[in-house]
């Protein structure tokens, strides 16, 4: 069947899949352009299947010739319907995995629960034995808690007052102002349980219990800072109230560690379209005008960069790797340096529906959106039937 994207507000509702595959081959060429990684040689990656999640399987992959098992939550492909984005993506990567003669397996499933955890433990100790690397970054809205039963859910809001700001509509270009209402202390919580450090610590306790993790294991998982343009609804909202959650939980899990000589680490990244920031208001707008900036800089980074970067000069250099004050990573340093930002605030103040095709780069945004769900890559042909029924091989 032709497959087309068709959109309800942030979300893309189709896939195409040898869009995806494409996103999945030129990831793995931009790793290998790069040469080798003395990097992990065995890998898990929970929330394996789009993003700085796939990135990084490929990055290990691709970069390192590691063995890699990755964990995610797809919908697969029915006749007639196509699977979810990551699904295609997932399905891409074992195959190049297995044409490079590298170990990839894969389970779908919830990794909140701990079903989805003794599964993949139990195939880490049948097929590798242990792990080096293990890379949380799971961007669901949703958990369901393993212990007490309970389903949480994430929202995006501001805590204490309300805000208002500038924002975009990033298909037809309309700037305008949103307002949004601040969150209550359920609120909060609801997204701590959901997007802070509590099910990364329950992953990391389950792999140490099971002696499944190596000597020197390392772990790492993803966060976001921003800058001040953005911290009212991102940084010092309800997320960020997840993310300060996050950040103390690897210091927790550096303790636990100790065992194996082990350390945890959060890696604060850039700024970059995914689904999940496609729905907070004012970051599209932000996006935009960061990614005109950095383009002409010639600073700018997509996921697969951001990450073979983070592996090549923090994580594997045969130094101490790096961090700030507050013991984080930072790979986020091109996004927030003075210049940058001075130009984003800078453009903030003027950014108009009139004035946002000369200060920003909304196509950019767009393009980036688009090809999360496999839409508009060179050298796919749109028009011609696509097998929308792909399976992943090596799913367990």
């Amino acid at each position: 069947m032709v497959i087309e994207p068709r959109m309800r507000g942030f979300i893309c509702l189709t896939a195409h899949p040898k869009g995806c595959e494409q996103n999945v081959l030129n990831q793995i060429a931009y790793v290998r352009s790069k040469g080798p990684v003395d990097g992990p040689k065995k890998v898990l990656v929970i929330g394996a299947s789009t993003g700085f999640g796939l990135s990084s399987r490929i990055t290990s992959a691709f970069g390192s010739n590691a063995g890699t098992i990755g964990v995610f939550f797809e919908k697969p492909p029915q006749e007639g319907k196509t699977a979810s984005p990551g699904w295609y993506n997932s399905a891409a990567f074992q195959r190049e995995a297995e044409k490079a003669g590298l170990y990839a397996k894969s389970i779908n499933g919830d990794a909140f629960s701990t079903e989805v955890k003794d599964k993949t433990i139990a195939l880490i100790k049948a097929d590798l034995g242990q792990i080096d690397l293990v890379i949380y970054s799971l961007a669901s809205p949703v958990r369901t808690h393993p212990v007490t039963g309970v389903t949480h859910r994430s929202v995006l809001k501001p805590v204490g007052k309300t805000f208002t700001n500038k924002t975009v509509d990033f298909h037809t270009g309309i700037v305008s102002n949103v307002t949004i209402e601040p969150c209550t202390e359920e609120d909060i919580q609801n997204t701590v349980a959901v997007m802070g450090g509590e099910d990364w610590q329950m992953w990391m306790e389950a792999l140490l219990q099971a002696d499944a993790l190596s000597e020197n294991a390392m772990t790492i998982a993803y966060s976001y800072i921003g800058p001040s343009l953005t911290e009212a609804v991102y940084r010092k909202g309800t997320i960020g109230k997840a993310k300060d959650d996050l950040e103390a939980t690897a210091f927790k899990i550096t303790d636990l560690l100790k065992k194996v000589d082990g350390k945890a680490y959060v890696s604060v990244n850039k700024a970059l379209v995914t689904q999940a920031s496609s729905a907070i208001p004012v970051i599209p707008l932000y996006i935009s005008l960061l990614y005109k900036d950095m383009k002409e800089k010639g600073i700018h980074e997509g996921c697969i960069e951001q990450i073979q970067r983070l592996f090549e000069q923090r994580l594997y250099t045969g130094a101490d790797i790096p961090t700030d004050e507050k013991g984080r990573i930072r790979i986020d340093d091109w996004e927030m340096r003075a210049d940058v930002q001075e130009k984003v605030a800078e453009t903030w103040e003027v950014a108009t529906t009139e004035t946002l095709p000369q200060i920003g780069d909304l196509p950019g945004y767009k393009s980036d959106f688009l090809n999360l769900f496999g839409f508009g890559f060179a050298g796919v042909d749109y028009q011609a039937d696509a097998q929308e029924v792909v399976p992943i091989e090596g799913l367990v």
